[in-house]
């Protein structure tokens, strides 16, 4: 009973986000978003601290997320400033939402086989966080008009395909939470703490799009060095074809 509560907080608070959008209430609906991602957070572990995992509770959590990271930021960021673009926007929004379903769907057919250290493919809740960041970062400061809607649509339409993508992302649940915690790491954890409330729209915005952005970097740096390894690699057992020319005619 106790995951689940979580859980439906975690719908309600995506429910409500659509809500106070309908309202034209972009930041109260921000923030909602970020109130929904503690409660996704919080329920897993606390199934997992109780041993009361079910399959039951897989299910809800996937649908409470396709409400409150799928549905709710798509709805928020179309009705703050993509329907000013007409079927721009809202296929744009659409994007982001199929995305979320079917980044979803794919976690959960790969529930049990999936690497516990990385995710395949952008988590919905930090797509849903950099689109809320975007939203309240907007209304604190009042942006509008033709150019920023375009440069939205771009956002929301590259996190809709980064979650469907096959690149991978940390994902920290290796992280031991049970054990003894450093005394550095908890100052760190204050320190962030501390950093977010000086201005918590931009901050969380900044940082939800770095991890967002740190996927297809450290992607293509690991290809870069692969290729370079398998040329090193090729170069040193002769295969070059340099090394053939030099070859003497047998």
């Amino acid at each position: 009973m106790l995951p689940n509560l979580f859980t439906t907080g975690c719908l309600f608070a995506g429910f409500y986000s659509i809500v106070a959008a309908m309202s034209g209430r972009f930041e109260a609906a921000a923030i909602a978003i970020f109130i929904a991602m503690i409660m996704d957070g919080l329920d897993g572990r606390i199934a997992r601290l109780t041993n009361t995992q079910s399959a039951f509770g897989a299910e809800y959590d996937s649908l409470a997320d396709m409400v409150s990271f799928g549905l709710a930021p798509a709805l928020i960021v179309y009705v703050w400033l993509l329907s000013d673009l007409g079927k721009l926007g809202w296929l744009a929004a659409f994007v982001y939402t199929a995305g979320t379903a079917l980044r979803l769907a794919r976690f959960n057919t790969q529930a049990g086989r999936e690497e516990k250290r990385y995710f395949q493919g952008l988590a919905s809740p930090a797509a849903a966080a950099v689109i809320a960041g975007m939203v309240w970062i907007g209304q604190d400061y009042d942006l509008d008009g033709r150019k920023f809607a375009m440069i939205a649509t771009i956002i929301t339409t590259m996190l809709g395909v980064f979650m469907v993508s096959n690149v991978r992302y940390r994902s920290f649940k290796d992280l031991d939470l049970k054990g003894r915690v450093p005394f550095v790491a908890i100052l760190v954890v204050v320190l962030v703490f501390v950093l977010i409330s000086i201005d918590p729209p931009q901050i969380l915005f900044a940082g939800f799009s770095l991890y967002a952005l740190s996927g297809p970097v450290v992607t293509l740096v690991t290809l870069r060095r692969r290729r370079a390894e398998r040329k090193a690699f090729s170069q040193s057992r002769g295969d070059s074809p340099s090394a053939d020319k030099d070859k003497p005619e047998e």
